[in-house]
């Protein structure tokens, strides 16, 4: 049987890299389906989105310039490593959600399937992600301060500040658009709720 200290040294940099590109695409494409139906999420990429339906500026485009001030928490608390990391990850979903359009054409989405799958698809993504010490910059950069420091389960607090994001797009969209965002914000946290716990997988 394979000791703890044992199972640390076994994760590579090939494993690191492996993990973030699937993140990113998980993220990318749940991100997709939500465009594709119009309907927001929280976050940065909520206020990606909202910019990107008020403006001429792509999602992708938003999404970059939105997360460069968080860099400097990431820096100051969790370290140049991690940084990088999330650096790599929110260029990588800003081209990704800009190009897997070209490389998968989607005619057709129901918007109930669209929040639920999507909503998943993010919430594995960005569990993939802080399992290997990363993230998607913004408040997920926070969420995981906070439960370092045993204050709030990160899921818990993503999933109170999503929904509060979500709901003030009330003021940008309808009625039924936002019930089925905060559907899908609820389908992402819930994601990170069960399964990012102190004690749980984490690469090294």
């Amino acid at each position: 049987m394979t000791s703890p200290s044992r199972a640390l040294l076994m994760h590579r940099h090939r494993d690191d890299v492996m993990a973030l590109l699937t993140g990113s695409l998980f993220l990318s494409f749940g991100l997709i389906l939500f465009r594709k139906v119009g309907l927001l999420t929280g976050g940065t990429a909520g206020m990606a989105f909202l910019g990107h339906y008020a403006s001429d500026w792509s999602f992708g485009a938003w999404f970059f310039a939105i997360n460069l001030p968080f860099y400097v928490l990431a820096w100051r608390r969790k370290g140049m490593e991690f940084t990088l990391k999330t650096l790599v990850c929110v260029s990588a979903i800003s081209v990704l959600s800009e190009w897997l359009p070209r490389w998968i054409g989607i005619e057709h989405v129901e918007p109930l399937f669209a929040a639920v799958m999507g909503g998943l698809l993010m919430g594995c993504g960005m569990l993939v992600l802080f399992r290997h010490q990363a993230s998607v910059g913004g408040l997920g950069i926070l969420a995981l301060v906070l439960q370092e420091r045993g204050k709030v389960n990160a899921g818990t607090f993503q999933m109170a500040v999503d929904a509060c994001i979500v709901l003030a797009a009330l003021a940008v969209a309808d009625v039924q658009r936002v019930a089925l965002s905060v559907l899908g914000a609820v389908m992402l946290n819930l994601v990170l709720a069960l399964n990012h716990k102190p004690g749980r997988y984490m690469a090294a």
